[in-house]
């Protein structure tokens, strides 16, 4: 009887944690993320794709954005901090553009790394989607 009821526990454990396994990782798909303009951007009607470039937003230059609103859409941008560098004074970090693909075509995605309040852009990367 104790045998029994110890096999039943133990297929309830592997039970629960296969599908914790299936549900944690379906729940959740791999997003590409593009540093270079020379990269070959592909993605589908309504996925998502992240732009990252280093930046240090302590100097006051940040990456502007602009694109074609018709064909993707700025989900979200962050900027987060180099971790070796955490805690350092006037230390880089990398700046995180999430976009959406709206509509088939090809997108071009132009980032200016400048400060705000100047006229004078210090870089320009321009990254070109395909969108399927």
């Amino acid at each position: 009887m104790r045998k029994i009821i110890m096999n039943r526990v133990l297929m309830m454990i592997a039970l629960v944690a296969g599908l914790g396994l299936v549900v944690g990782s379906g729940g959740c798909r791999s997003v590409p993320t593009y540093t270079d303009p020379g990269q070959q951007m592909k993605v589908r009607v309504g996925q998502e794709f992240v732009i990252a470039l280093e930046s240090n937003i302590t100097t006051g230059y940040s990456w502007q954005e602009s694109h074609d609103e018709a064909l993707v859409e700025l989900v979200g941008n962050t900027y987060k901090q180099s971790q070796h560098s955490q805690g350092l004074v006037g230390a880089g970090g990398t700046e995180y553009f999430r976009f959406k693909a709206l509509s088939s075509g090809r997108a071009e995605i132009t980032l200016n790394y400048k400060r705000p309040w100047e006229e004078e852009i210090a870089e320009t990367k321009v990254f070109t989607v395909d969108i399927k």
